[in-house]
């Protein structure tokens, strides 16, 4: 088994906004990458907690044995989602397209000392 999985699919916010907050927690324990998520001021960080948090009850409730101190992040994606487009008006009668980009988050937690 490749771990445990949860995924949160099309969050208004950029995957570039998001990807450093990612690149923090990648390989962590549980505990300790939701104690540091929780303490960022990110938009990002607050919606990949809440993909955390459900990675972790995932695991929790499949596997009875396990306890919180046990996992650890194996991996986080934050992936492209589709784009909305927006006309946005500029002076003279032009006009500009606005591209509001989504974002596909997945992260796969593990137990550790399991390969």
């Amino acid at each position: 088994m490749a771990g445990y999985i949860a995924k949160s699919k099309f969050i208004l916010v950029s995957p570039h906004k998001i990807r450093p907050v990612a690149d923090l927690i990648r390989g962590k324990l549980y505990t300790d990458a939701v104690t540091l998520l929780s303490n960022m001021p990110h938009k990002g960080a607050k919606l990949i907690g809440k993909t955390l948090k459900s990675a972790g009850a995932n695991a929790l409730t499949r596997n009875k044995q396990l306890d919180e101190s046990m996992l650890f992040v194996k991996t986080i994606m934050v992936d492209d989602g589709p784009r909305m487009k927006r006309i946005w008006y500029r002076a003279r009668g032009r006009a500009d397209m606005l591209l509001k980009r989504m974002s596909h988050i997945t992260v796969i937690v593990d137990e550790i000392g399991r390969s």
